[in-house]
């Protein structure tokens, strides 16, 4: 049975995702988990307050039961709802979550509606994006679940033998019936010897699926794919999170941070093959 995890702060970003978490489950036939963190902040971990841990424990299992029968109520029962409250380091307890439960995918609002939710809920939301080895499903504000029937990947053609798991971009094609859409957008041209060599690679591989393949000369390549995507009425965009070294990583722009903060679709990150 396929498990969505979707974390949740209780926050308008979190609830809206929940939501669209809860629709996609059912669209799938998957069991929805509702996860829950307490962070714990220097202080009590230095001196742990088992009181107060144990009544914000108590405050968070309450209100994710309140929000799992409220799912189920609007949902007619249709889905499997289980909950779970975790007390530690976020990431490292989504980690320990997701090797538990291994998710068809984690579930997450792109960013908060305040400054202060933007920065704590948002910067969860990306280092996961990037470090996550599970797919992972960032919603923006606003969007509602409907059907997922045109997705769009976002690929450079750089090594697609080893960077683009193309088994999993396959599965999750045809478990939503639907149509594939490669968007490439660089400095390159379509006759670029990588650029045609990776792409065919790609067509190959992916040959199953008929996908479309959209060639964009464009010197900045995030805004570019997000604009495309959004243009073309996309209902999910797959992106790959690169892996970079140390050196690297200081002259490299986040291009998961701008897609996870600036895009009107629902971007979901798979990790290299």
């Amino acid at each position: 049975m396929k498990t969505i995890i979707v974390p949740t702060d209780f926050s308008a970003a979190a609830n809206n995702a929940v939501n669209y978490a809860a629709d996609l489950a059912a669209s799938i036939h998957a069991d929805l988990h509702l996860l829950h963190c307490i962070e714990l902040t220097g202080s009590f971990v230095a001196v742990p307050n088992t009181f107060n841990i144990n009544e914000m424990q108590q405050t968070a299992e309450t209100a994710l039961q309140k929000l799992a029968a409220a799912l189920l109520q609007e949902r007619n029962n249709s889905i499997n709802i289980t909950t779970e409250v975790r007390t530690g380091l976020f990431f490292q307890e989504l980690q320990d979550d997701c090797a538990q439960l291994h998710p068809y995918a984690v579930v997450m609002g792109s960013q908060g509606t305040t400054a202060a939710q933007r920065t704590l809920f948002g910067s969860h939301t990306i280092y996961a994006m990037k470090h996550l080895q599970q797919p992972m499903i960032t919603v923006p504000p606003g969007v509602t679940f409907h059907s997922i029937k045109k997705i769009a990947l976002a690929c450079d053609f750089e090594n697609v033998l080893t960077t683009v798991p193309t088994e999993e971009i396959k599965m999750i094609v045809n478990d939503f019936n639907a149509s594939l859409h490669i968007i490439y957008t660089g400095k390159k041209p379509e006759t670029d010897t990588q650029v045609a060599f990776g792409s065919e690679m790609l067509r190959s591989k992916l040959k199953p699926l008929d996908p479309v393949f959209h060639f964009i000369s464009s010197d900045n390549t995030d805004t570019t794919i997000i604009d495309y995507a959004d243009a073309m009425e996309t209902d999910l965009l797959i992106t790959i999170p690169k892996k970079h070294s140390f050196p690297e990583v200081l002259m490299h722009r986040s291009h998961t941070r701008k897609m996870v903060l600036f895009s009107a679709v629902p971007v979901m990150a798979v990790h290299g093959a």
